[in-house]
């Protein structure tokens, strides 16, 4: 993983993270976040995977239920955040996956592997975001 802070303007900060053959998306964005201490940001991200694990949930069960790719994939669109989860920074993000039959999968992302590259753009706002547990979903949600 390399990375490069292209813009700092008004408290605001944007960086460059440009993953490689073999990185694990979630586990540099995390320790990117976390070496940045970024506790609020947006994420943008276009590139390809050698396999991904994506999820949906499920309203009913309150569950994340596992849709593997076990493909080569372009990532059409990838769409994120940075927030805070008990003090320290949390990712989530969603993204669209682009396969060979034309199809698409799309879903919340769990791990991928890249191959070749994934360009991330991530934005950091002045203001701090804090997730908090939402009782009617039991997810970590946005709280302003």
């Amino acid at each position: 993983m390399q990375s490069k802070l292209i813009h700092q303007e008004g408290g605001e900060r944007t960086f460059a993270v440009i993953l490689e053959t073999g990185d694990e998306v979630m586990a540099c964005l995390q320790a990117f976040a976390e070496r940045e201490n970024l506790s609020a940001a947006q994420i943008t991200a276009i590139g390809a995977f050698s396999r991904a694990e994506l999820a949906y949930f499920d309203w009913e069960t309150k569950e994340y239920l596992a849709i593997p790719v076990e493909e080569q994939v372009e990532v059409a669109s990838m769409l994120g955040d940075v927030a805070l989860t008990d003090g320290k920074p949390s990712i989530h993000a969603h993204l669209v996956l682009g396969r060979r039959d034309g199809q698409a999968l799309a879903g919340h992302l769990r791990e991928a592997h890249v191959r070749p590259t994934l360009e991330v753009i991530i934005t950091e706002s002045p203001a701090h975001l804090r997730k908090r547990n939402d009782a009617d979903s039991g997810l970590a949600l946005i709280r302003v």
